[in-house]
């Protein structure tokens, strides 16, 4: 009688040791070559980084100066002389103008000492070379660790993609050149939590070089901003997911020594990360718990009320809608990042299956809880949705998830799986193209469903921070109208004086003077060359094709949208601005009817021969020129003011009223006599018997 075979005895896992559930995409069913070709993605990746890197810096070299560079120029000063004396010098723990304190100072203490070392001030070219090859190598490395991420995830196709739409994500690349606040914060976000999907994956034993990288990530976020502090709580509530997924509520009790595990790696990485960024932030080394969170609490409001323009109006920042920044993201993000991440909110259930869930979860949560939380506050925003940069980087991961889970589901349809290649390389070309055609100014992009940067054109800011006023200066240079060797002192007239300074003060050795003028006043001073850029210019007045006007000679461009507009100086209209200050105002007004005859869309010229106009005692012909600077501007304040001026003293009191409501509702706190507004639109309504109205609107200029 045969007897049966025995079966050998495996040795039994431990009941409190769980095997990993992580498994790595198996594209298109071919693990069985998967080394081999990880080796080959490899290479391939390498090769693409350094190629990325290598194009961002050369492309950081030739962009334009952050108008913000005034307020970090300063605080890199302040910080290296803060370091350089030990403290003694402590002009860095508090500094008025831009609350500079508040953020962490990293960026500015490395580019501060290395620009010291070299010999460097603003006002040098190579001094904001220096900034901008930082900000780039801090770019690529954010793009780096959002594909490596990927990687960890899905697999070293999954990097590659992920990669290549970082890279050619305009407003991303825009930033990494030039924006040292978001773009070192996104590094140090998207670092940390490429280290904590390692961390976690080896948990309860992570490697001390797995929790150096998380460290590194969270100190580099919180030394550039507070909201790194984000971070840690991540870095808890990741750590909690990762032991329930992994041990079940159960493991609370009865693996008493994994939970020390976790509580030790995770409490003293956030602090050792902690320490580390509080060494590079003078402001929070006084007092390091109270302090940081004072700057948090200053972030989470962003005290810095200014005017933006959204939806085709003005708005102050505190008065956007609850949807600002989603509407910006969805108009700004190319398509194959919008795309992929609507996809993989539908697919997010396949992902989880598919993948080890607690990265996925990591990613979708780092792109959408900080949004979510900043709409469910109410935040105030500008500038776009810049302040949540670091969000891009894991709405990449999850759109590359998205369009390889559909190659995988397309993996039997060879058509349908090319017809997959070919929309991934049409939605990829369009912002490419973008970039190579703007390679000064990426950041401007709008993608092809909002419209394009033309349909943004006078709905929303463009270049915001006047980085486009490099290209103007160049040209001026180019075309001799400035030069090293001139004899003659030229003068510059621009709303970004400080930028103009960089460029000019230094390098033409006073030959070029730089003046600051409004762009609503920009003739009151006398300059030979005005620049421009859009920013302060109101969204009906750019929509009214009317700017740049006919005194522009030459404009600066983004796929044919102005950006920068360099004015003629000179002509009748500076000599009408010195008759109207000297009172003589018969002979301001034939300068300014000589002005709007050559430059019949020069709304300033028309404002101020109204205003003339009024000082003869002319309201008829003040009422004319008021309603064609209201012609030409559309949206400007000073138009209904004067016009209601007119009305008023020309005995139209209803219209007066009307053109007085017009001007308070439009930008009332803006303007320069917006109590006289006021009081004007009261004397209107008692003009018309109606006193209640007058005491109510004399009440409400009370408040202002």
């Amino acid at each position: 009688m045969s007897k049966k075979p025995v079966k050998p005895i495996r040795p039994q896992a431990s009941p409190t040791a769980k095997k990993s559930t992580y498994n790595p995409a198996k594209w298109l069913d071919r693990a069985s070559t998967a080394t081999e070709q990880d080796g080959f993605y490899k290479k391939v990746f390498a090769g693409l980084s350094l190629t990325i890197l290598l194009i961002t810096i050369v492309l950081a070299l030739g962009s334009g100066i952050n108008g913000d560079d005034e307020y970090q120029n300063d605080y890199s000063t302040k910080l290296v002389n803060y370091y350089s004396t030990m403290g003694a010098d402590s002009s860095a723990l508090y500094i008025d103008k831009g609350k500079m304190h508040f953020y962490g100072g990293f960026f500015d203490i490395v580019t501060g000492f290395a620009n010291k070392a070299l010999g460097l001030t603003w006002q040098n070219a190579g001094y904001h070379s220096v900034r901008h090859v930082f900000n780039a190598i801090f770019g690529v490395l954010a793009m780096l660790f959002t594909a490596l991420l990927a990687k960890e995830i899905a697999g070293w196709r999954a990097g590659i993609l992920t990669l290549l739409f970082m890279f050619l994500s305009p407003r991303f690349l825009g930033d990494s050149l030039m924006n040292p606040k978001d773009i070192p914060f996104a590094a140090g976000y998207t670092i940390a939590l490429y280290y904590m999907a390692l961390f976690f994956k080896q948990m309860p034993a992570p490697q001390w070089k797995t929790a150096l990288g998380i460290v590194l990530g969270i100190a580099l976020a919180i030394a550039t901003r507070a909201g790194g502090l984000l971070l840690v709580a991540f870095l808890f509530l990741f750590a909690g997911l990762d032991f329930l997924m992994k041990n079940g509520v159960g493991g609370l009790g009865s693996a008493g020594k994994t939970v020390g595990k976790y509580a030790v790696w995770t409490i003293g990485t956030a602090v050792v990360g902690y320490v580390l960024a509080l060494l590079f932030w003078p402001f929070a080394l006084q007092s390091p718990i109270s302090n940081p969170l004072v700057a948090l609490g200053e972030f989470s409001k962003l005290g810095v009320k200014i005017r933006v323009l959204f939806g085709g109006e003005n708005l102050m920042s505190d008065e956007t809608p609850w949807n600002y920044a989603l509407e910006w993201i969805w108009r700004t993000i190319p398509l194959f990042t919008l795309i992929g991440l609507l996809g993989g909110l539908v697919f997010i259930g396949k992902f989880f299956k598919r993948y080890q869930p607690l990265p996925v979860f990591m990613a979708f949560f780092a792109a959408l809880f900080p949004l979510s939380y900043i709409i469910y506050k109410d935040s105030i925003l500008h500038d776009g949705w810049r302040h949540l940069t670091f969000v891009y980087p894991t709405m990449t991961v999850v759109a590359a998830l998205f369009f390889l889970e559909m190659e995988i589901i397309l993996k039997e349809n060879k058509v349908g799986k090319y017809a997959l290649y070919l929309v991934i390389c049409l939605l990829v070309l369009e912002p490419a193209v973008f970039i190579a055609r703007n390679a000064k100014f990426p950041y401007t992009y709008f993608n092809l469903l909002s419209g394009g940067i033309n349909g943004a054109f006078g709905n929303y800011e463009t270049d915001y921070w006047g980085v486009s006023m490099k290209q103007a200066v160049d040209w001026l240079e180019a075309e001799g109208k400035i030069s090293q060797t001139m004899t003659d002192t030229v003068t510059i007239g621009t709303s970004f004086s400080y930028v103009a300074h960089a460029y000019l003060d230094k390098k033409f050795n006073g030959k070029v003077k730089v003046s600051y003028v409004k762009f609503s006043s920009r003739y009151e001073k006398e300059w030979d060359y005005g620049i421009f850029p859009s920013r302060y210019i109101k969204g009906p007045h750019l929509r009214s094709g009317n700017w740049p006007n006919k005194r522009s000679i030459h404009t600066i461009t983004a796929n044919g949208v102005p950006l920068t507009s360099i004015e003629q100086g000179g002509g009748a209209v500076f000599e009408a601005e010195k008759l109207l200050k000297a009172q003589d105002f018969q002979g301001a007004i034939a300068a300014f009817q000589k002005e709007t005859e050559q430059y019949p869309d020069n709304e300033q010229a028309w404002l101020k021969l109204a205003m003339a106009y009024l000082n003869i005692g002319n309201p008829a012909e003040a009422k004319t020129a008021a309603t064609k600077a209201m012609e030409v501007a559309p949206g400007d304040t000073s138009g209904p003011f004067y016009r209601g001026l007119a009305g008023l003293y020309g005995g139209d009191m209803p219209g007066a009223a009307n053109d007085f409501r017009t001007a308070i509702k439009i930008d009332g706190d803006m303007l320069p006599n917006i109590k006289n507004a006021y009081e004007r639109l009261a004397q209107s309504y008692e003009q018309q018997g109606n006193a209640a109205n007058a005491q109510q609107v004399r009440e409400a200029a009370k408040n202002l």
